[in-house]
């Protein structure tokens, strides 16, 4: 049945509680409709599939704890299906789905159990606003809260969400006889609660730069990176970078995934030109010193602009004439003879900022002696920018942190980089409890944080190893793992890298404990490595816990390294871990006192603008 109707009648749009559902569809069309007076009352937007069939808006409500949904169907047949989950698993997801059974139409708050089978919610928490067609396509409004308090509810942080999309072609007589293995369904992935910081003006001076892939061929396989390096004009005297766009080739929305500029490093006077796989084995080495991030574009991000205040340079003395564009294209559908130019869109001026802006590392240094065991749920592992090391790098009045990128690789779950004073825990710098590798933007944060001298930096990343049979350990191969928050800041320092890894001495106790408990030759630590130790180790509870509290209780060795990568002066080896006797409470959600209520729901939406 594909004859749908223009809207739904109150007795079509029906679960479980007829009268119920029906009196609060009115309420929420008429606030609906209040709200869309709004310039824009949905400013994000994303394709969900590879095709473009499916495009999400979306706006937020901060005060009432919403979010409020805008899903365009260009092609609808009997039903769509929305919804999220811990890891972008369809089963126990939380969803959203509009059927038909070929005679009547449903919408429905539903669940799917640890078989991908669905049920319908007993709490229905996704609330239908208003469907109506279009030219373009069908339009179905709805929305949410944050927290529903429900146990079968995903909740909504600022973090990365798994979207589940899929759409129904076969009539639905039963919801309990879906089967979601069974539906057209996809994966995609971005951060849904974001701030609402609005665009400033541009001076009149301001210039811009394309970066931009040479006219590539997508392959025809799920996941490429493409690499290609771009040379700045010789001589370029020092800009500031006061904002960046991306530039997708129309009809690519919904394959380029995400894009990231790399300025190389200034000790070589040349970079070999390359267009191609970043992973191809005929790319040159000194691609591999391209690292130092300029921009970071993902899908459903917006324009990113720099403080009023700051600029991050680009040209003139000590930077690098060599750029490395970095594309991700996701193509499940291995569709081929795509060309694409897509890339970023550099704004900068000549008129420099009173600050320059700056990018530090923080986290656990790239270093196997940070390891997470085998076939592990949950590891965690800790990285330290010591009061030490800012009380020696940091200005008297501190910097400003107002934005960051967080960064493992395959077997990260969740990063959070916190700002401990005097031993408590002040805020929250950036955190995402649902990380992927596969979705990595430059984040703004909600309010900048100010970092003292003597202010402590703790980078938590914990992670998932329960599909390997050998240690993961530290390193720079997608295979090894690192814990990284890059935090963009200002006024810049010399302070370019703060990080911590577990003092060697210590670790070479472990290993010597390990082995003599589980009866094994103590190996020639002169001769095997690091990793090898830990290829040898057979990882039981107890080996595993014993290293767990290593971690945790060891002192650390800091890198506390100047731009020159050359340390501040001073002792940095065995430190002790910073203390922390207080940590921040858990966010507050309305749902927890019983405020989101029904009579809530007839107030007027509040939205961003």
């Amino acid at each position: 049945m594909r004859n749908w109707q223009s809207t739904f009648s109150l007795r079509e749009v029906t679960v479980m509680y007829f009268t119920m559902l029906a009196t609060l569809v009115v309420i929420l069309v008429a606030s609906y409709q209040a709200a869309s007076n709004l310039e824009d009352p949905f400013p994000y937007q994303m394709p969900l599939d590879p095709r473009g069939n499916l495009q999400l808006s979306w706006n937020i409500s901060y005060p009432l704890q919403n979010l409020y949904f805008r899903l365009l169907v260009k092609d609808l047949r009997y039903g769509i299906m929305f919804g999220m989950s811990d890891r972008g698993e369809f089963q126990n997801a939380d969803l959203a789905i509009l059927w038909s059974d070929g005679y009547k139409s449903y919408f429905g708050d539903a669940w799917s159990d640890a078989h991908g089978h669905v049920r319908l919610d007993s709490q229905q928490d996704y609330q239908l606003v208003e469907t109506h067609r279009a030219p373009e396509g069908f339009y179905i409004l709805f929305k949410r809260p944050f927290s529903t308090c429900d146990s079968k509810d995903y909740v909504i942080e600022e973090g990365t969400v798994h979207l589940l999309y899929g759409t129904l072609d076969r009539p639905v007589t039963s919801l309990q006889m879906l089967n979601l293995s069974l539906t057209n369904t996809g994966v995609q992935r971005v951060q849904l609660l974001r701030p609402n910081i609005p665009a400033p003006s541009l001076p009149p001076d301001v210039k811009t730069l394309e970066v931009l892939s040479p006219s590539v061929t997508i392959p025809g396989q799920e996941t490429t990176y493409w690499c290609h390096i771009v040379e700045l004009p010789k001589n370029m005297p020092k800009n500031h970078i006061i904002m960046y766009e991306s530039v997708i080739t129309p009809g690519n929305e919904a394959i380029v995934h995400h894009i990231e500029v790399f300025e190389c490093a200034p000790q070589f006077n040349s970079i070999p030109e390359y267009s191609g796989s970043c992973d191809s084995k005929m790319k040159p080495k000194t691609i591999n010193y391209c690292r130092h991030v300029l921009a970071a574009w993902a899908m459903g991000a917006k324009a990113f602009y720099y403080p009023d205040e700051a600029g991050l340079s680009l040209g003139g003395p000590g930077s690098s004439r060599f750029l490395r564009l970095e594309v991700h294209y996701h193509n499940p559908l291995k569709i081929r003879g795509l060309l694409d130019s897509s890339g970023i869109r550099l704004y900068y001026t000549p008129t420099l900022r009173k600050y320059d802006a700056g990018i530090m590392e923080l986290g656990l240094v790239y270093t196997p002696v940070m390891a997470i065991p085998p076939h592990e749920e949950h590891f965690e592992l800790t990285g330290y920018c010591t009061a030490k090391c800012t009380r020696t790098a940091l200005p008297w009045g501190g910097i400003n942190i107002f934005a960051s990128q967080l960064h493992t690789h395959l077997t990260g779950r969740s990063v959070q980089t916190v700002l401990v004073r005097e031993g408590k825990e002040v805020v929250i710098v950036q955190e995402d409890s649902h990380f992927s590798t596969h979705y990595q933007i430059i984040r703004m944060l909600k309010k900048m944080v100010n970092v003292l001298p003597g202010d402590v930096l703790l980078t938590r990343c914990i992670y998932n190893t329960e599909d390997r049979d050998k240690a993961t350990v530290g390193g720079f191969s997608i295979e090894d793992e690192m814990c990284v928050n890059y935090v963009h800041y200002f006024p810049r320092t010399q302070l370019e890298l703060c990080k911590s890894h577990v003092d060697e001495d210590y670790l070479q106790k472990y290993f010597a404990f390990i082995n003599r408990f589980q009866n094994k030759e103590a190996c020639n630590c002169n001769q095997a490595t690091v990793t090898e130790q830990f290829a040898n180790i057979h990882w039981d509870t107890f080996s595993k816990e014993v290293l767990r509290s290593l971690y945790s209780t060891a002192p650390i060795s800091m890198h506390c390294n100047q731009s020159s990568a050359i340390m501040f002066p001073g002792e940095w080896e065995r430190q002790a871990i910073p203390r922390v006797t207080a940590t921040l409470p858990k966010p507050h959600y309305l749902c927890e006192t019983g405020s989101q209520s029904p009579e809530q729901l007839s107030t007027a939406i509040e939205v961003q603008t």
